[in-house]
């Protein structure tokens, strides 16, 4: 019997689940119900056709609509589901029409992601685009965003938050050649990052001519009389207008379809799934940013990252189809590049481990991305977290020079992190080395040696000489 497989969501998750179940199962008939008219587009990518990095907005599309057909999907484009019948096995839509119809399935796969997290600032839900202030979640926000950018004269914008879409966008803004202050409560940008590192990234932007204003809580929001947009904040600090305002504080988990037909929450109100994607409910599954993260040190947490939805897509769909795969689980690995520098960070940070059970120690180290030799050597400062009992390694925190391979290296701690090694253990990788590239101990096995010096001084047979290109500095 033909199975019927039907995906809500269009984006990473939903597109990932319901390619796999065709993999699988090429007989399967795979419907993906997606709310607005793009489906399958990197919302990762907005900041860079913003900046005109990418001057096609169509270049952000993953896939087209014709290679998501040749694949044997069937997709819905601009169709909502409104309610999940789950004794049923059907689903309430309505289509770009406004006309309502039922969708029956065998098997139901919910990618619903995440929705914009409003802070709150007085005169927000009174103003939108038109008026010059901007959320940026969606290919339709992004070209109302565009739009405003031409058909305004923006001379000066303000980002509120500071999170990786701020300072991206802060970027993208400047690119522009507009004047731009980004404002965010916490005392630091980047607070994925330790506070340390953070400055780093906040000197980077103030070098570019952003206007970094931490520990300032936007609080009110007003239009003026000439058509700019007045912007408080508690305390002070942030008294004056400006002639856009981009809102870039977060996500929360977008779970009322699958909240209403009977589904348990959890963890920063994400919907429970377990290591297959399974919600609880008969023949229902999700992934993506509306469900809980695995994590593989901390456990349960929420974690909405474009690489976790992925994965998890393609779990739900190849159990969809009778499958019986696993998510392996996360370990928060992230990048962002602001300007001329990149922040990477994977594992946990000291305070996330302490609160997991472990006992963090943490050394900092200065190392050069090549031999010091070779022209063009770059710093990349490197923070190893591991457990002051056993050397397991459980966070690394890299800042470095856009080039500098931080991405990559920071992808060597992660893959130490999934298979649980000991950072002693990092100085047995076998890595790649050329004098232009590298040095014979890779930086990230140079900043692996100085928290063993620092945090595990007994002698060992193994011979791991130091390098005197890691200059270790001690954090607390």
């Amino acid at each position: 019997m033909t199975r019927r497989l039907l995906v809500i969501g269009g984006s990473d998750a939903g597109i990932s689940a319901a390619l796999r179940a065709r993999e699988l199962d090429p007989s399967a008939q795979v419907t993906v119900v997606v709310a607005d008219a793009y489906a399958n587009f990197s919302i990762c990518g907005i900041p860079y056709h913003v900046s005109g990095d990418v001057p096609r907005w169509q270049s952000l599309a993953h896939r087209t609509a014709a290679d998501l057909e040749a694949a044997g999907l069937t997709v819905r484009p601009s169709t909502r589901a409104t309610a999940i019948d789950v004794p049923g096995r059907c689903v309430a839509v309505t289509g770009p029409d406004g006309g309502t119809e039922l969708l029956p399935y065998d098997e139901l796969v919910v990618g619903t992601g995440a929705r914009p997290a409003l802070p709150a600032i007085t005169g927000l839900a009174d103003l939108g685009p038109a008026d010059g202030v901007h959320l940026l979640h969606t290919i339709d926000d992004t070209h109302a965003l565009v739009a405003g950018l031409q058909e305004r004269r923006v001379r000066s914008a303000l980002v509120v938050g500071a999170g990786y879409i701020g300072v991206e966008m802060a970027e993208a803004l400047v690119a522009r050649g507009i004047a731009t202050t980004v404002a965010q409560r916490p005392a630091e940008v980047l607070t994925t990052v330790d506070p340390g590192l953070g400055a780093l990234v906040r000197a980077e932007m103030a070098a570019h001519g952003v206007e970094v204003l931490t520990g300032t809580g936007v609080t009110g929001l007003t239009r003026t009389a000439d058509g700019r947009i007045a912007a408080t904040a508690g305390g002070g600090g942030l008294d004056r207008s400006f002639d856009l305002v981009l809102v870039a504080s977060g996500v929360r988990p977008d779970v009322d379809l699958l909240v209403d037909a009977g589904a348990r929450t959890g963890a920063g109100g994400a919907v429970v799934v377990d290591e297959t994607m399974a919600t609880g409910l008969p023949h229902v599954r999700a992934a993506g940013d509306c469900v809980v993260t695995h994590h593989r040190l901390l456990g349960t947490t929420y974690l909405p990252l474009g690489t976790t939805a992925h994965k998890q897509g393609r779990v739900a769909g190849a159990n969809a189809v009778g499958g019986d795969a696993r998510f392996a689980g996360s370990v928060g690995t992230q990048v962002v590049k602001v300007f001329g520098l990149v922040a990477a960070r994977t594992g946990l940070l000291a305070h996330e481990a302490v609160a997991a059970g472990f006992r963090p120690v943490t050394t900092e180290t200065l190392v050069d991305d090549h031999k010091a030799y070779y022209p063009g050597a770059r710093p990349i400062t490197i923070r190893i977290t591991a457990d002051a009992g056993t050397g397991r390694l459980l966070g690394a925190q890299l800042v470095g020079r856009l080039g500098s391979e931080v991405a990559k290296r920071a992808d060597v701690y992660a893959t130490a992190l999934f298979h649980g090694m000991t950072v002693e253990g990092m100085a047995d990788l076998d890595l790649t080395y050329t004098p232009p590239l590298g040095s014979p101990w890779d930086a990230v096995q140079m900043a692996a040696q100085a928290w063993t010096r620092e945090h595990r001084p007994a002698p060992t047979t193994r011979s791991t000489p130091a390098d005197p290109a890691a200059r270790p500095r001690r954090t607390p």
